[in-house]
């Protein structure tokens, strides 16, 4: 069965606390050259069918809609995974 995958990262001008955590915690560990971190959201949905540009086009209005918070999150990805992209590697 076809999945798609959605990314979700916070706007560009939002803080990102999770992301600087991160950051922190690379550069303690001795990991050099890092400048930033950002941290989102990614949502796997597996589809019965081929999607079609139409599907595709409605899965990312139900991202906007209902998986991002438009106030502070864009939808930055809507696409369907390569093979072995997926959480159980198919």
């Amino acid at each position: 069965m076809p999945l798609v995958i959605i990314e979700v990262m916070p706007k560009p001008e939002i803080l990102d606390p999770q992301g600087k955590a991160i950051t922190a915690s690379l550069a303690r560990k001795g990991h050099e050259g890092i400048a930033s971190v950002r941290m989102g959201k990614r949502f796997e949905i597996e589809l019965d069918e081929q999607p079609t540009e139409a599907k595709l086009a409605e899965l990312r209005t139900i991202a906007e809609d209902m998986l991002a918070n438009s106030v502070i999150e864009d939808v930055v990805d809507v696409r369907v995974a390569e093979h072995g992209e997926s959480w159980d590697a198919r």
